[in-house]
C-alpha cells in the first residue's frame, strides 16, 4: 500500500489550501481515509476523517473550515481547508484503516491513530500571519 500525499505549501491566513493524497495497493473504495498533523515539536494531531461510504469526522480545532472529499475512481482523498490560521501550520499525513469497511463504533474512535496502517509522507503547510 503506498499513499502519496500533495498540495501543501504557504498561505497567508484566511487563504486556502487543497491536499490530495493519491492511494494505490489496496481496494480503495473499500477503506476509511485519514488525515492528521504534526507540529515541530508537538505530538501528531487528529484533523478528520471521512469513512468509506463517505461520513465525515472533524476535529473541533479545524471544524467548520474544512471538507473531504473523495474519488474512489481516481483512488485519492481530499482535504480542503479554508479560512487558514498561523496555528494550523503542521506537516499533513493521510493514512488509509487498518481495516476495510471500518465504521467508529463512537465519533471519538475516529481520530485513533491505532485504526490507522497504512501512512503517507507528508505534506508540509505553512500558514503565515
Amino acid at each position: 500500500v503506498q499513499l502519496q500525499a500533495s498540495g501543501g505549501g504557504t498561505v497567508q491566513a484566511g487563504g486556502s489550501l487543497r491536499l490530495s493524497c493519491a492511494a494505490s495497493g489496496l481496494a480503495f473504495s473499500r477503506y476509511g481515509m485519514g488525515w492528521f498533523r504534526q507540529a515541530p515539536g508537538k505530538d501528531r494531531e487528529f484533523v478528520g476523517r471521512i469513512s468509506w461510504r463517505g461520513r465525515q469526522y472533524y476535529a473541533e480545532s479545524v471544524e467548520g473550515r474544512i471538507t473531504f472529499g473523495r474519488d474512489n475512481v481516481k483512488n485519492e482523498v481530499y482535504l480542503q481547508m479554508n479560512s487558514l490560521k498561523p496555528e494550523d501550520t503542521a506537516v499533513y499525513y493521510c493514512a488509509a484503516d487498518r481495516h476495510p469497511e471500518y465504521n467508529p463504533s463512537r465519533p471519538e474512535y475516529a481520530g485513533f491513530v491505532e485504526q490507522y496502517a497504512f501512512w503517507g509522507q507528508g505534506t508540509q503547510v505553512t500558514v503565515s500571519s
